[in-house]
C-alpha cells in the first residue's frame, strides 16, 4: 500500500497515488482461480523435435506458395495477355495482400484461436486455394494444352476461368498469408523461456526459420518453375497442392505433442483503453512511476502475460495509470484506468512502429525478385546449348544465397561479433537490420548496372538482349544476403519486443512490411510511367523493355533506401526495449488443441 504522506503529495497535481481496492481484488481472484483451474506445461512437450516439425511444415508451406507466386507475372503476360508493367504492379497487389493478411491471422491466433487452430485453419484455406487454382487453370485458362510457354498463344479467356483464376490466387493469399506469422510464433513456443538453453534455442529457431522458407522455395525455383516455363502450368499447380496436403496432415498429427500458449483476448480495446483514459486526464498531472497503479503479484492483469515495467518514454500515457479521486469514488472503469502493464503494452507498439516503417522501403527492394527482376531476364540471353533457362528461375541464386548466409552467420559471424561486442547473439537485432539495409541498396545498384549492360547489347529489332541472363547473378546474391540481417533480424526484434499478449502481432510485422512494400513498389512504378511515359516517350518501365530505362527505376529505389537507411539509424539510436519484470515466469497453457478456442478476456 502507499503511504498517506504519498497520497497527500498527489493530491495536489490533481491525482490520487492510490491502488482501487476492489479492481485489485477482482483481479487477484481471476489469477488465483486461473492458477487453480488451470494445468502447468508439460515439460516433456515442445523442443527441437516439434519446432522441426514446424520448420518442415513450412518449408512444404513455402513450396505450395511459391510454386505459384515465382512464376505469376509470366502467368499473367503470356497466359491471361497482360502488359508488364500492369503484370508487375499486379504482383506487387497480390504478394502485398498476401501479407497484409498475416495481421488477420496474427490478431485471430494472441486474440482467440490460439497459434494451433489458426495455423490449421489458414492451411487449409490454402489448400482450397491451390485446389481450385489447378482446376480453373485446366478447365478454363491452359488452352490450348502447353499455351503460354512463351511460344504458343493461349486462347482468349472466358469470364468465369479469369473470376475463378483471382479468386483461388486470393485464397492462396489469405491461406498462405495467414499461415506465416503464426507458424513462427508456434515454433518459438516450443522453448520454455525459463530455461536459459531453450533461450538461445528459441532465438536460433527464428535463424533456421528463414533457413526452412527457402530451402521449401529453392525446389519451386528451380524444379516447377522450369515445367511452368514450359507450359505444364496445371502440373505445378498440382504439385503444389500436394505439398500444400503433406504439409497440413503431418501438422495435424503432431497435435499431442505440440506445446501451447492461450490467446490473451483481444489486445484492441486494451489499447485503446489506454489512449481514452489519457486523453480523458489531460489536465493530470502523472503520478511517479513507483505510484501508478499495477496489479500486486507476479502475474499482470492480462492472462498469459508476464508484467512490463515502467519505462520512460511517451510519459503521457503515465496518465491512464494515474488514478484520481473520481477514479477512487466510483466504480472500476478500464476506459480511465489502466495498469502499467496494459500502458506499456501500448508504450511497446509505438516504440515500434517508427521501426518498422522504415523497413517498408527495403521490401520495395526485396518485391522486385518477383517482378521487375523475372522481365528483365526475360529479355536477356538464357540458353545453356539447347537447353533454356526460365527467367524465374534465377531466383535460386537468391536461395543459395540465403542458405549460404545462414550458415556463415550462425557459425561465423555470431560468434566472432559475440567475442568482439560481449553480446551473446553477436550483432543486435537493429545492427543486422541496418546491415540488410546498406546490402540491399547494393542489390538495387547491381540491377541498375545490369540493366546498362543488357541495354548496351541490344541488337535493332530483337527483344532479348545477347547479354547473358548470368549477369543476374550478383543483384539476386546481394538480396538473398540482406535477407538474412533484415528479415531474419526483423523477425528476432518484432518478436522479441512484443508483449507476450501480442507475440504473433509483432511476427506479423515482418510481412505486413514486405505488404506494405509491395504495395509500394505497385504506386512507385505507378508513378514513374505517369511521369515519364508522355507523348512519344515510352517511359522507363514500357511493354518493350529495350526502349524504356529499367535502370534509372533501380537506381532511384537505390536512392530511397539510402535516405532511408539515415532516417533508419535515426530511429534506432533512440529506441529503448521492453523490459519485463523479475525472472521470466512460465506463461500459463492448455492440455489440448480443441481448448485453445476459447475466449479468455481479462
Amino acid at each position: 500500500m502507499i503511504s498517506e504522506d504519498n497520497n497527500r503529495d498527489a493530491e495536489v497535481s490533481g491525482a490520487v497515488d492510490t491502488n482501487i481496492p476492489e479492481n485489485e481484488q477482482q483481479v487477484t481472484t481471476e489469477i488465483t482461480e486461473s492458477k487453480e483451474t488451470k494445468s502447468p506445461v508439460q515439460k516433456s512437450r515442445g523442443g527441437w523435435t516439434l519446432a522441426t516439425i514446424l520448420l518442415a511444415n513450412q518449408g512444404l508451406a513455402t513450396l505450395a506458395f511459391f510454386g505459384v507466386g515465382v512464376n505469376l507475372v509470366l502467368f499473367l503476360i503470356r497466359v491471361l495477355d497482360q502488359q508488364n508493367a500492369a503484370a508487375a504492379n499486379n504482383v506487387s497487389k497480390w504478394t502485398g495482400t498476401v501479407y497484409l493478411f498475416s495481421l488477420v491471422g496474427a490478431f485471430l491466433s494472441d486474440s482467440y484461436w490460439g497459434r494451433f487452430l489458426t495455423c490449421a485453419i489458414f492451411q487449409l484455406i490454402l489448400v482450397l486455394g491451390l485446389g481450385l487454382l489447378s482446376l480453373s487453370s485446366w478447365l478454363y485458362l491452359i488452352h490450348p494444352s502447353g499455351c503460354g510457354d512463351g511460344v504458343t498463344p493461349c486462347k482468349p479467356k472466358s469470364t468465369v476461368g479469369v473470376v475463378l483464376f483471382y479468386l483461388s490466387i486470393y485464397l492462396i493469399a489469405l491461406g498462405y498469408g495467414g499461415h506465416q506469422p503464426t507458424i513462427a510464433t508456434f515454433g518459438a513456443d516450443q522453448f520454455d523461456e525459463t530455461n536459459p538453453k531453450q533461450q538461445s534455442s528459441k532465438a536460433a529457431f527464428f535463424c533456421y526459420f528463414y533457413f526452412a522458407l527457402n530451402v521449401g522455395s529453392l525446389f519451386s525455383n528451380s524444379i516447377l518453375v522450369y515445367y511452368e516455363d514450359k507450359g505444364f502450368w496445371t502440373m505445378g499447380f498440382l504439385v503444389s497442392l500436394g505439398s500444400a496436403i503433406v504439409g497440413l496432415v503431418s501438422y495435424l498429427l503432431a497435435a499431442p505433442r505440440y506445446r501451447y500458449i492461450k490467446p490473451s483476448g483481444n489486445p484492441l480495446p486494451r489499447v485503446a483503453q489506454v489512449f481514452v483514459a489519457a486523453f480523458r486526464k489531460w489536465k493530470v498531472v502523472p503520478a511517479s512511476p513507483e505510484n501508478l497503479y499495477e496489479v500486486e503479484g507476479s502475474e499482470s492483469a492480462i492472462k498469459g502475460s508476464r508484467k512490463i515495467l515502467h519505462s520512460k518514454e511517451i510519459m503521457f500515457l503515465d496518465k491512464a495509470a494515474t488514478i484520481t479521486e473520481m477514479d477512487q469514488s466510483g466504480p472500476n472503469n478500464p476506459w480511465r484506468v489502466c495498469t502499467v502493464t496494459q500502458v506499456e503494452e501500448a508504450k511497446c507498439v509505438l516504440k515500434m512502429l517508427p521501426i518498422w516503417l522504415c523497413t517498408i522501403i527495403y521490401s520495395v527492394v526485396f518485391t522486385q525478385m518477383a517482378s521487375l527482376f523475372v522481365e528483365q531476364g526475360d529479355v536477356m540471353e538464357s540458353h545453356i546449348g539447347n537447353f533454356h533457362l526460365p527467367a524465374a528461375s534465377m531466383s535460386i541464386f537468391d536461395i543459395f544465397s540465403v542458405l549460404i548466409c545462414t550458415g556463415i552467420y550462425r557459425h561465423i559471424v555470431v560468434p566472432v561479433s559475440g567475442r568482439l561486442s560481449g553480446n551473446p547473439k553477436g550483432l543486435s537485432e537493429l545492427q543486422r537490420m541496418g546491415i540488410g539495409l546498406i546490402i540491399g541498396l547494393l542489390s538495387m545498384v547491381a540491377a541498375g548496372a545490369t540493366e546498362v549492360a543488357r541495354l548496351k547489347h541490344v541488337q535493332p529489332g530483337q527483344k532479348v538482349s545477347s547479354l547473358s541472363i548470368f549477369w543476374q547473378i550478383p543483384q539476386y546474391v546481394l538480396v538473398g544476403a540482406s535477407e538474412i540481417f533484415m528479415y531474419v533480424g526483423q523477425l528476432e526484434f518484432f518478436n522479441g519486443q512484443a508483449p507476450d499478449g501480442i507475440k504473433s502481432l509483432g511476427s506479423s510485422l515482418c510481412m505486413a512490411s514486405i505488404s506494405l512494400g509491395n504495395y509500394v513498389s505497385s504506386l512507385l512504378v505507378t508513378i514513374v510511367m505517369m511521369i515519364t511515359a508522355r507523348g512519344e516517350n515510352p517511359g522507363w518501365i514500357p511493354n518493350n523493355l529495350n526502349e524504356g530505362h529499367l535502370d534509372r527505376f533501380y537506381f532511384l529505389i537505390a536512392i530511397l533506401t539510402a535516405l532511408d537507411f539515415v532516417v533508419y539509424v535515426f530511429c534506432a539510436k533512440r529506441y529503448k526495449g521492453i523490459n519485463l519484470q523479475g525472472p521470466e515466469q512460465e506463461m500459463e497453457s492448455i492440455e489440448s488443441p480443441q481448448e485453445e478456442v476459447g475466449i479468455n478476456r481479462v
